[in-house]
């Protein structure tokens, strides 16, 4: 096999189980090539990456090592994709009732859902992830797209149990956009004990829906790795979570003018983008 065709396959192998070490030995004998010319290989590959700005190869010394593709943007393109997205969130078309946004376009287009999941994967790249949570339904296409950056499970918490389920496990909350007590589910044994969860969600006024997702981590006696949400609305009611990340912030919403303000939120300055 050429360089070419090795480069072009090995890049493909590794892009499609990031976070996920594989053996020099390995590609060795994938390609029946010398181990030193699979190194040469990596080190193009790793260049190639970093120039872009689009991933990191990581190389692991020893007898157990071997190379990890890593999930991760540099800021520029961070910066680029944000600020598109919030004149995109700005459409007045996308205003609905109760001042929700109407954001299943974005969350249904796979170029979006990549980027997003991406970016929210660059983030939580060095944070110990063993599971990404949202609830249903705006948000499983999201929790997925991040879950399959960071190459870990994801769960969806519902609002009403499916028998096919089995056993669940049961939280009230305070519903912020609707003022009362809602709850959610999640199966027994949907989240192992002890797992460190990414919890992720399209919107949030207030936060009752993210502290619900946090009390059900804790039933199961976990902990909390991170909030990141796509949109957050920051202009009518006090936020019952404090600490999370959100792409999207969106100053006003004017149903009468049919205005929508929004501008990225604080996900470029709490994420570190100095690792290339």
């Amino acid at each position: 096999m050429k360089r070419s065709e090795r480069l072009v396959d090995m890049t493909k192998y590794l892009m499609e189980r990031p976070h996920t070490l594989i053996s020099l030995p390995f590609f060795a004998q994938r390609y029946g090539a010398a181990k030193s010319s699979i190194s040469e290989d990596l080190a193009i590959l790793k260049h190639t990456l970093a120039g872009n700005q689009d991933g990191i190869l990581e190389t692991v010394a020893g007898a157990a090592g071997g190379v990890r593709y890593i999930p991760y943007l540099g800021k520029e393109h961070a910066e680029n994709y944000l600020e598109d997205l919030a004149v995109r969130v700005q459409d007045p078309k996308r205003i609905l009732p109760g001042n929700f946004v109407y954001l299943s376009d974005i969350l249904g287009n796979p170029q979006d859902l990549r980027q997003i999941g991406k970016l929210i994967a660059t983030r939580y790249a060095y944070t110990k992830v063993d599971t990404v949570m949202t609830i249903e339904t705006k948000g499983i296409a999201l929790a997925q797209a991040v879950a399959r950056y960071l190459n870990v499970p994801f769960i969806t918490a519902r609002k009403r149990s499916k028998v096919t389920e089995g056993a669940t496990v049961l939280v009230n909350y305070i519903s912020s956009s609707l003022d009362r007590v809602s709850k959610m589910e999640l199966p027994t044994r949907a989240l192992p004990k002890g797992s460190n969860v990414l919890i992720v969600d399209d919107f949030m006024k207030g936060g009752g829906t993210l502290t619900g997702m946090q009390e059900l981590v804790h039933e199961f006696e976990g902990s909390i790795a991170g909030i990141c949400v796509l949109c957050e609305a920051d202009f009518d009611k006090e936020k019952l979570v404090s600490d999370y990340l959100s792409l999207i912030k969106i100053d006003q919403i004017n149903q009468q003018e049919k205005v929508i303000s929004s501008k990225p939120g604080n996900f470029l300055t709490e994420t570190d983008f100095s690792r290339f």
